[in-house]
């Protein structure tokens, strides 16, 4: 796959209390990636850039929220999340600059 591209995947990790719950019960990582990505590319795109085994990635879209803004109903933009399961012994830690 072209690096390039799969510096461009992965968007931020997804920081929230759901998302340490999951990592701590389910051994996976939380990531907002690009709407375009595909379950390889973000799983190379992991491999790359943290140093770690992954053992399967799943991914859900995220539609956003209607919101108002002075009466005019508008929505927020959505957004894909991808939930990636690392092999067991991995780690990531986003503290220490994102190597374990």
């Amino acid at each position: 796959m072209n690096q390039e591209r799969l510096m461009q995947v992965l968007l931020a990790p997804q920081i929230s209390e759901k998302a340490t719950y999951v990592a701590d019960k389910y051994e996976q990582v939380i990531f907002r990636v690009a709407p375009d990505a595909t379950k390889p590319e973000i799983k190379a795109a992991v491999e790359l850039l943290f140093k770690v085994e992954v053992d399967a990635v799943q991914v859900a879209n995220v539609k956003g929220k209607v919101k108002r803004f002075k009466g005019v109903p508008g929505r927020r933009k959505g957004w894909k999340k991808a939930f990636v399961s690392l092999k067991p012994g991995q780690e990531i830690n986003f503290v220490d600059g994102g190597n374990a």
